[in-house]
């Protein structure tokens, strides 16, 4: 989180983040880590280490919550650790910011492909190159296993 401070927003790098959600506490759910989403309004950082310890995640202005469609804004970016901090922002050609429901989380997207997708029990996801934020893949492999991942929020 603190190598992320200064990619975020300017009005919310010094704010107090707090973990809502980790797989080690919470266990492995799709609908829980909704559930423990703050604020509508609260931005979301989630943080995922693959099996094969890779470290990336995603940014979101909103909260991450089930929904119909897409939604978030331009300040959503991906981002990955390998070896060192890669950010892929927005690149204003489509708003596929974030869209989920209780068996998929889908975070960038394009032409069938999502920058980055969880499943519903937490253990499976991948990531491609996509439209929305240009993104390299953000695992060493398109589909991975996932070993851990938390959600941070604002109170």
């Amino acid at each position: 989180v603190p190598q992320l401070g200064p990619q975020l927003p300017p009005r919310l790098t010094q704010q107090p983040w707090h973990l809502l959600y980790s797989t080690a506490r919470d266990g492995f759910s799709l609908r829980t880590l909704y559930r423990s989403g703050a604020r509508p309004d609260s931005p979301a950082l989630l943080l995922i280490r693959d099996t094969e310890a890779q470290a990336f995640g995603a940014f979101s202005a909103s909260a991450i919550r089930s929904s119909s469609g897409f939604y978030g804004t331009g300040e959503t970016f991906l981002f990955s650790f390998c070896p060192e901090l890669k950010v892929f922002r927005w690149t204003g050609r489509n708003d596929f910011f974030v869209n989920g429901d209780v068996n998929l989380l889908m975070v960038g997207g394009g032409s069938g492909r999502f920058g980055l997708w969880l499943d519903g029990d937490l253990h499976h996801g991948g990531s491609q190159p996509c439209e929305t934020f240009d993104n390299e893949t953000l695992s060493h492999r398109e589909e991975f296993c996932i070993q851990d991942l938390e959600m941070w929020g604002l109170p």
